[in-house]
């Protein structure tokens, strides 16, 4: 089932659009909604046969919708899979982490083996991972969405560093010290605080409608592929220059891999200062209107009269203002001053 917004924004068709949202009002009368239509059909005249609503006027693979949401794209794309290198790579590095505590893998059976890794990782989920989305949802209102994602890049590169700094002298002895297990939980704590948080809701907030779902996995598909490059990069990048293990490659070693991840999240930084926007406190509609402007602007006003790709942001905005006024009143509002239905203008 679809929701109103895309109904009306995609679809085009507002009085299902103003049905389906009417529904969730609990004041709704539908039979009042029923009997009302019906005796403005009576005194309306006969109607006027319409074309069906025109074609949008670009696609995903134009060049227009590369100069109006290309940039956005790409802060979405490149963000993610920023982030999933460094991620995927710290869930490898939990090998480090567990070793000293649980018995080789040798002497024990692979249930024992995997009931001791899924013990760990639930006592790091409940220290760092689950208290870094509920800060995000503390901070996301507050801080706004960029913000935030610069702050967990940040957060990810200095403990990545920290951890990477004294490897080799100190944590690679040392792994039982409960400084170097707060450690590795702040990256976790700092990427769902962050970028793990924001990557998901930006491509859900920055784009049209009828683009949305295909941008928003365009962007997941990218942070897959960080993934891939995280998991097998890390895993070769961690093996020692001149003790790498059986079968794999030497390295270029833990403390150096470290390293190039705390770089990765500045880059993550970096990138998000420069090309992600803003969306706190602005609705999916603002989102959408102000990227149709300045597409506008930039291309001298050639668009302003392009009916074929007008997005409906008045009938949009009549339907989001349901909750403060009488269904009745609203739908007749809006049905008045429909330009997708001329022959209803006489309500």
């Amino acid at each position: 089932r679809t929701t109103s917004r895309y109904t009306a924004l995609v679809e085009r068709d507002v009085v299902k659009a103003t049905n389906d949202i009417g529904r969730v009002l609990a004041d709704l009368d539908l039979a009042a909604v029923a009997e009302e239509e019906v005796a403005a059909a009576a005194l309306s005249p006969p109607p006027v046969t319409t074309p069906p609503p025109p074609r949008p006027s670009y696609g995903l693979f134009s060049r227009r919708f590369v100069r109006q949401h290309g940039r956005d794209l790409f802060a979405c794309a490149a963000a993610w899979f920023l982030l999933d290198i460094p991620y995927y790579s710290s869930t490898l590095f939990q090998s480090q982490i567990y070793r000293p505590w649980f018995p080789p893998a040798a002497k024990v059976n692979a249930f024992q083996e995997a009931f001791n890794v899924a013990k760990f990782q639930a006592v790091i989920a409940v220290a760092s991972t689950i208290p870094g989305y509920f800060a995000a949802m503390l901070l996301i209102e507050r801080a706004g969405r960029r913000r935030l994602q610069m702050a967990g890049f940040l957060l990810m590169a200095v403990f990545l560093f920290a951890l990477a700094g004294p490897y080799d002298g100190y944590w690679r002895d040392h792994a039982k010290t409960a400084g170097y297990i707060v450690l590795y939980s702040l990256t976790f704590f700092s990427a769902n605080l962050g970028p793990n948080t924001t990557t998901f809701i930006l491509p859900a907030e920055l784009f049209p409608a009828r683009f949305r779902s295909t941008c928003h996995g365009l962007s997941g598909a990218a942070g897959k592929l960080g993934a891939l490059v995280g998991s097998i990069g890390f895993l070769w990048a961690s093996q020692q220059k001149d003790g790498a293990a059986a079968g794999h490659l030497p390295g270029i070693g833990m403390m150096y891999a470290l390293f190039v991840l705390g770089g990765i999240c500045l880059l993550g930084l970096a990138l998000t200062y420069a090309f992600t926007p803003e969306t706190m406190t602005r609705s999916l509609e603002e989102n959408e209107s102000s990227v149709q402007a300045q597409s506008q602007v930039g291309d001298g006003g050639s668009d302003a009269g392009n009916g074929s790709d007008g997005l409906r942001f008045h009938e949009l905005n009549v339907l989001m203002e349901a909750a403060t006024k009488s269904p009745v009143s609203m739908a007749s509002s809006h049905l008045s001053m429909s330009p997708i239905l001329p022959h209803r203008m006489s309500l």
